[in-house]
């Protein structure tokens, strides 16, 4: 089963917590063992999983990929938005996760953050699902 739902973003660059999100979209399907993929359709969005208990990891990951990619650096791309880009592709465009008794198998501290880096706007993050239904 595949279901997409919205992402807005109030920032050029920002990670958000998707997954109660995501959570909610497995249960819906009522698959109790399998496999979820999360996929951003975006050239300049990314998914991942990450820290999920203190805020300030978010932030420090943040500061440290402008760091590394910063918003202006001579880059040829005529719409400006190239560091976008890039962190979008260090980022990745899709996370898989186990479910297993309906449930999404994260770590105790590990959440799923879809990461906007060409922000605000609002986004689409896609869910399929595929395993067994629960008895």
């Amino acid at each position: 089963m595949i279901s997409r739902f919205q992402v807005t973003s109030k920032e050029s660059c920002q990670f958000i917590n998707i997954t109660r999100q995501v959570l909610e979209t497995v249960r819906a399907t009522g698959i109790s063992d399998g496999v979820c993929t999360v996929f951003v359709p975006h050239t300049t969005a990314g998914v991942t999983i990450n820290e999920n208990a203190d805020p300030s990891v978010v932030r420090d990951m943040l500061m440290e990929l402008e760091k590394i990619v910063p918003f202006s650096d001579g880059y040829a791309h005529r719409e400006g938005n190239s560091a976008a880009h890039i962190k979008a592709s260090l980022m990745g465009s899709s996370v898989q996760l186990i479910v297993e008794t309906g449930r999404l198998s994260l770590g105790t501290w590990q959440g799923i953050y879809f990461c906007e880096f060409d922000g605000p706007r609002s986004r689409s993050v896609h869910v399929h699902v595929l395993g067994a239904a629960g008895s």
